[in-house]
C-alpha cells in the first residue's frame, strides 16, 4: 500500500494579513495579492498530481483552495478542523493593540507554552491536537493520494514544529513527517 502524499499550504494574503491584524478563526477574505498570490500557486503546483483538496473553511484558506481547485480541476471539500488557533478577544487586533489590552497573556502566549490560551481562546496544545488526528484521518481516508491541505499558519506550525510558511508557500509532508513532530501553533 502506498503512503498518502501530503502538500501543506499556506493560504494566500488576506486583507487583515495585510493590515497587520490577528485572525484566529476571524474570517476575512483574501485580498487581491492574495487572489494574484492563490493563482500562481496553482501554476507552481501544476505537477504535484494533487488529486484531493482540503482545506479549512474560512474564507481566506477556502478562497486559496477554489483557485487552486479550478486550476487543477478538483473540487475542494472542507473542514472546520483545519482552521487556525481560536484567539479569542485578540481576533482583529493589531500587536499593538493585543499589548495594550493582554501585555502578561501575549508574552505568556510568546514563550511557547503548550498551555497558553491566545487571547483567552485555544492553547497550542489543542491547535497541535485537533490538527494531527485530522490529518492522521485523512491519511487513512485518502490512502495512497496526494492530498493538498489549505490551512493556516498555526496549523504549518502544529504539523510541523519549527516550519515557517509565508502566505501562499507550501511544502510537501508525509503523514509520517506529522506524527514525529511535536505540537505547537500560533495565530495567523
Amino acid at each position: 500500500m502506498n503512503a498518502t502524499r501530503f502538500v501543506l499550504i499556506r493560504h494566500g494574503e488576506s486583507t487583515w494579513n495585510a493590515a497587520g491584524r490577528w485572525q484566529g478563526h476571524g474570517d476575512p477574505p483574501l485580498s487581491e495579492r492574495g487572489r494574484e498570490q492563490a493563482a500562481r500557486l496553482a501554476a507552481a503546483l501544476a505537477d504535484e498530481e494533487i488529486e484531493v483538496i482540503v482545506a479549512s473553511d474560512l474564507a481566506r484558506a477556502a478562497e486559496t483552495a477554489a483557485i487552486l481547485g479550478d486550476a487543477l480541476g478538483v473540487a475542494p471539500v472542507h473542514d472546520e478542523r483545519l482552521r487556525e488557533l481560536e484567539i479569542g478577544r485578540w481576533t482583529g487586533l493589531t500587536r499593538g493593540e493585543i499589548e495594550g489590552l493582554d501585555r502578561a497573556r501575549l508574552e505568556r502566549f510568546e514563550r511557547g507554552g503548550t498551555e497558553a490560551r491566545a487571547g483567552g481562546g485555544e492553547c497550542m496544545r489543542e491547535i497541535g491536537d485537533r490538527v494531527q488526528s485530522t490529518v492522521a484521518e485523512l491519511a487513512e481516508g485518502y490512502s495512497g493520494c496526494c492530498v493538498a491541505v489549505v490551512a493556516h499558519l498555526g496549523v504549518v506550525r502544529a504539523l510541523l514544529s519549527g516550519r515557517e510558511l509565508a502566505n501562499a508557500e507550501w511544502c510537501r509532508m508525509t503523514a509520517r513527517e506529522f506524527a514525529s513532530s511535536d505540537s505547537g501553533g500560533a495565530g495567523s
